[in-house]
């Protein structure tokens, strides 16, 4: 039994001694048990020209065995009652690039609309964004100024132009992609799932961007259904932990959404509720009010998924490979085990399996 695993073990004569052994976990749990070595030549720069013919790793919890096969056949892994559960998001953010009046650059990631040419925004090199700084855009047919700083170090941006603002900014903007990723994405929507709806996230719910119509085809001849919800993932997915003990890790506020129709399909779900990305397996359990049920939700989820933690509606989990020491890969330790996961990321690095937004899948079962 993985000493990091939270199911019931029978060599505990009581609820006290699991406690005990959990608190003992806690105490001495380190980021550094976590990590692996990840080449860069792993991590995929750019996806592959057809969404549903990436890599699937097939992860069965129960005893450990581990299948490859092509996306599009997690189908077959599925059950009539089962329910798959999405996480709708779109993503809004956008980079932009330009110069002070002195000539230094400064990159801007447009984070969220505040008002009427307003932008919450991160900077790049903030400390030399004071407010009251002009940054220069383009040809200098967009220009903004920093009129507050805000208490994460990230400003308010008030945008100035000829024409429309909003016009100017998707035109000169650029795809915001993760720090890890160094090759410009030529189509935009390939950074969205085919399903996005809900502007709002910085950053892509990437386990999603597996699923194609022929997908969903193939879920609808077989009789499975699947509903959506809403987690906007904010900057905060990209930022490393940086203590020691990861109980001590501070997690970043994400606004979540699960409305009444999406409730009475988890709630009255008969088979497995099936996460698509580690965003949706939080927001469900951000959610969560009994075993087995949730209730509707509009609002915003801290919630910091570590081992020793009693899952209530997750039963199953498609996710990407993710960086080391991150706080995605101790979500999912935290449902199948670090051991049982270490040994999965070994054997997609041996494998050659693309790592990371734009890499292979693995569905946890």
């Amino acid at each position: 039994m993985d000493p990091y695993c939270h199911y019931d073990n029978p060599q505990f004569d009581s609820d006290l001694d699991f406690k005990l052994v959990v608190s003992e976990i806690r105490r001495g749990l380190r980021i550094q048990e976590f990590d692996y070595e990840l080449p860069e030549e792993y991590i995929a720069q750019e996806p592959l020209a057809e969404r549903d013919q990436s890599r699937l790793l097939i992860l069965d919890k129960a005893n450990g065995n581990i299948e490859h096969r092509r996306f599009l056949d997690i189908v077959e892994y599925l059950k009539q009652d089962d329910l798959l559960v999405l996480n709708d998001t779109r993503v809004v953010a956008t980079r932009l690039r330009g110069n002070k009046h002195t000539g230094a650059a400064v990159e801007a990631l447009l984070l969220k609309q505040v008002g009427d040419n307003r932008w919450q925004a991160m900077v790049k090199p903030g400390r030399r964004v004071p407010v009251g700084t002009e940054v220069v855009f383009g040809d200098g047919e967009l220009t903004a100024v920093a009129v507050e700083r805000l208490d994460d170090g990230g400003r308010i941006l008030e945008f100035f132009c000829e024409g429309d603002c909003d016009d100017a900014i998707a035109r000169l903007g650029e795809v915001p992609l993760p720090p890890y990723i160094c090759k410009r994405l030529e189509d935009r929507e390939r950074y969205q799932t085919v399903y996005a709806h809900e502007g709002g996230s910085a950053a892509a719910p990437t386990a999603g961007l597996h699923f194609t119509a022929q997908v969903f085809d193939a879920l609808r001849s077989k009789g499975i259904d699947w509903t959506f919800i809403t987690l906007h993932v904010g900057i905060g997915t990209f930022r490393p932990v940086r203590v020691e003990n990861i109980y001590e890790h501070e997690m970043h506020a994400e606004s979540v959404f699960i409305g009444e129709a999406s409730v009475e399909k988890i709630n009255s779900c008969k088979g497995r509720i099936i996460c698509v990305g580690t965003t949706t397996a939080r927001a469900l359990e951000s959610a969560a009010v009994a075993k087995g049920k949730v209730a509707p939700m509009c609002g915003e989820t801290r919630l910091f998924i570590t081992p020793g933690y009693d899952f209530k509606i997750v039963d199953a989990l498609v996710t990407n490979y993710h960086m080391p020491r991150s706080t995605l890969l101790v979500l999912i330790s935290a449902f199948a085990g670090r051991d049982l996961i270490m040994k999965a990321y070994h054997e997609a690095l041996k494998e050659h399996y693309r790592f990371l937004s734009f890499g292979d899948a693995m569905f946890i079962k």
